[in-house]
């Protein structure tokens, strides 16, 4: 089977060719990426020597993704995944919408045109900010937790797929929520698979070092290195929370639906309840693992910060048998031994 990955050089992209490989001898993998993310030319020799076969190009670009030979599947796991894109001042808003819509409306061009399957690698930030802030939490030892479970979607086990999706969700939200809704019209209409896996927050030794980005590897990175870190936003300790997520997890997954199968196109995938923790909490595994060191209480209000969100994976549970693997202290040990031993890391891959 011949598989287009796009954003193979990044860490989600990378991680999942290496897996795939590993686990499956029956797999052909075009690798894609226009290499605009600091680092991400650092995975090119890796996956070269995996058997990759790498494509310098952008998908934001019609003529760039006609020019991919026909394929089997493709894995949409390219994107600018910051919720401050577009607002920042880094990045104008139209590049935004380019990066996470447009180029998934020429990868669909493309599906329509060979009858190649689809898989997008979503986010859980389609869901309700909103909705999310609205939500009652209480403070229970170091982290938030709500108090009450009564909104369509939300369970004792966090934010299932019916929760709402009303906007604001960020534009980098509303791009990956307009997209879902893209993918899953052309699959109808063209008669070709399409899968949507909205994924927690994604991380792993080896992801780029920016808090908005990744927020567990910036954190331990920036705690070894003994950068100034500060807790912002809500009660400005640290209590606000989030589950995260390896993607060589969703591996096992992926192979399932290139396979085929039926059932519901959507369904969450992150660490859930398990490998929920506070940004404080996360501190004092850092203190554990390499020493004190002082967190300040910053006065700064950053846009798009929610007090707690944690996946509901129940339907994926149910469709696929699926569970992460990877438990979170073993994620936050990988990140710490791979900023011990890259030190310039952050400097590498802002």
């Amino acid at each position: 089977m011949k598989i287009i990955l796009t954003g193979s050089c990044g860490f989600a992209g990378s991680t999942l060719a290496a897996e795939l490989l590993a686990r499956s001898g029956n797999l052909e993998i075009i690798g894609v990426d226009n290499l605009s993310r600091s680092g991400s030319e650092l995975n090119r020799t890796a996956l070269t020597n995996l058997g990759v076969q790498l494509r310098h190009l952008d998908i934001r670009s019609a003529t760039d993704v006609d020019s991919l030979p026909a394929a089997d599947f493709v894995i949409d796991a390219a994107a600018n995944p910051s919720v401050l894109a577009g607002v920042d001042g880094a990045m104008n808003s139209r590049q935004v919408i380019e990066h996470n819509l447009i180029g998934t409306v020429n990868l669909l061009e493309y599906c329509k045109q060979h009858k190649a399957g689809f898989i997008l690698l979503s986010t859980s930030r389609v869901y309700s900010i909103a909705a999310l802030t609205a939500v009652p939490v209480e403070l229970l030892g170091d982290a938030f937790r709500p108090t009450d479970f009564s909104a369509l979607g939300l369970t004792q086990l966090g934010v299932g797929e019916d929760f709402s999706t009303t906007p604001p969700l960020s534009l980098y939200g509303t791009a990956k929520l307009a997209s879902e809704q893209l993918a899953l019209e052309y699959g109808e209409a063209f008669d070709f698979p399409v899968w949507i896996n909205r994924c927690g927050v994604l991380a792993g030794a080896g992801q780029f070092g920016r808090a908005d980005q990744g927020i567990f590897s910036y954190w331990i990175h920036s705690y070894r290195a003994r950068k100034r870190l500060q807790y912002i936003g809500f009660d400005r300790q640290g209590h606000q929370v989030r589950d995260c997520l390896h993607p060589r997890d969703l591996a096992t997954l992926i192979l399932k639906q290139l396979a085929g199968a039926s059932g519901n196109r959507v369904a969450n995938f992150g660490g859930g309840r398990a490998s929920a923790m506070s940004l404080r909490q996360l501190s004092q595994w850092c203190a554990s693992r390499f020493g004190p060191h002082e967190i300040e209480s910053g006065s700064q209000q950053r846009r798009f910060d929610l007090p707690w969100l944690v996946l509901d994976c129940t339907r994926a549970e149910q469709q696929w048998n699926w569970r992460p693997k990877t438990p979170r202290d073993q994620i936050l040990e990988e990140i710490a031994a791979h900023a011990e031993s890259h030190p310039d890391w952050l400097k590498i891959s802002r």
